[in-house]
């Protein structure tokens, strides 16, 4: 049995992306090297990004802009704010109903 995408999947452009949040198209670049942003390409090299992206993106800012951390730390904070959000929903999980 053959799949066939029914609806075309919703993605932003770089300079969709850029225009959104307000950041070059340069330092969004640079956010994907460094792993703080997921997106895709194509044939072309064009880079596609879903629209949780801008979620991301405002998160990153906010944790540079707050905590005045470097780019490469914020891909760790990150990482670590996400393994405990993880654990706290699986405590809340196990908690009897009282």
């Amino acid at each position: 049995m053959s799949r066939y995408l029914l609806v075309r999947p919703i993605r932003l452009s770089l300079n969709t992306v850029a225009e959104r949040s307000g950041l070059h198209p340069a330092l969004i670049r640079q956010l994907v090297a460094l792993g703080l942003l997921d997106c895709t390409s194509d044939a072309r090299g064009q880079l596609w990004f879903a629209p949780s992206t801008m979620a991301t993106l405002a998160r990153v800012q906010r944790l540079r802009s707050e905590l005045s951390l470097n780019y490469a730390a914020i891909g760790l904070v990150m990482d670590l704010l996400d393994r405990i959000h993880a654990l706290e929903a699986q405590v809340r999980s196990r908690q009897p109903w009282t």
